[in-house]
């Protein structure tokens, strides 16, 4: 795949350092994580793997096109599954896509062995797979003052995804892990700096030239590039078998509750504005 032929994501390099900034690029539906979205994200990730002259990669969410106030800024709203959408697509992309991989194993995985440095600038809200991406697969997370998260999945009848079962409880607790998971409430940019989880609160206006900043000090002239990316690996490496294992997992719960009586009266609870009323089955 072509950069030039992304059309959900932006992919921009600057010649200059090789920085790559991937901006999620659906506005119009909170830069929710569409089929092909995820996908551009994937292949976004290999061509930062495979191109010598990209140094590293920032992750960030499209503004939105009729406001100019970043309390409505989005980084994702997280997963929007669109059947008319992947019958769209030609048989080629098709086949790049399974449809049983609900937890991104392909995309997490694939992040996860990549040893250039990946930051994620979280400009707004970041929902579902909109935080869980950041927390699997970036070096580094750095967050807007409006932001705000949410692990919406259990109030949907469903699991958590992107190995977030395996990786909240390290960097929690498997206590605050759970809590954070089973009331899916919804936790502010500073609320999200006290547990651990991103690295940094800034002005919103300081997001993205701070996360420029702060990324070419990781890369060559100013950082030791090699070190950076071979302290990723020797942190990764070791944990991969289980990330994939987790991963693994949480597809096997996620296709087992997506046809749950739970996960179709949450959706349609959401619809309908109101709360649901489950009934563990």
């Amino acid at each position: 795949m072509e950069v030039k032929e992304f059309k959900n994501i932006l992919y921009e390099k600057d010649d200059g350092n090789g920085i790559v900034t991937v901006t999620i690029n659906r506005p119009e539906i909170k830069n929710a994580l569409t089929i092909t979205v995820l996908l551009e994200l994937y292949w976004a990730a290999e061509a930062v793997q495979n191109d010598d002259s990209a140094k590293a990669m920032i992750i960030t969410g499209a503004k939105p096109a009729d406001s100019d106030d970043p309390a409505n800024e989005a980084f994702s709203s997280g997963g929007y599954f669109d059947l008319t959408e992947y019958e769209a697509l030609d048989e080629d992309t098709k086949s790049q896509i399974d449809l049983t991989d609900i937890a991104q194993k392909k995309l997490c995985l694939k992040l996860w062995q990549l040893y250039k440095p990946v930051i994620a600038a979280i400009n707004g809200l970041a929902i579902g797979g909109g935080i869980t991406i950041p927390l699997a697969c970036a070096d580094l997370i750095y967050v807007s003052e409006h932001a705000w998260a949410r692990f919406p999945f259990i109030n949907l009848g469903i699991v958590p995804e992107l190995a977030s079962s395996f990786l909240l409880p390290r960097m929690l607790g498997f206590q605050r892990a759970k809590e954070i998971c089973f009331f899916g409430e919804d936790l502010s940019a500073q609320k999200l700096y006290e547990l651990g989880l991103v690295n940094k609160v800034l002005p919103h206006d300081e997001l993205i030239p701070y996360a420029k900043e702060t990324t070419i000090k990781l890369i060559p002239p100013k950082g030791a590039g090699l070190a950076v990316g071979l302290t990723k690996q020797v942190m990764h490496k070791p944990l991969i078998k289980a990330v994939a294992n987790a991963l693994d997992n949480e597809n096997e719960a996620l296709n087992k509750t997506i046809s749950t009586s739970d996960f179709f009266e949450a959706l349609a609870a959401r619809k309908e504005k109101r709360d649901p009323i489950f009934k563990g089955k």
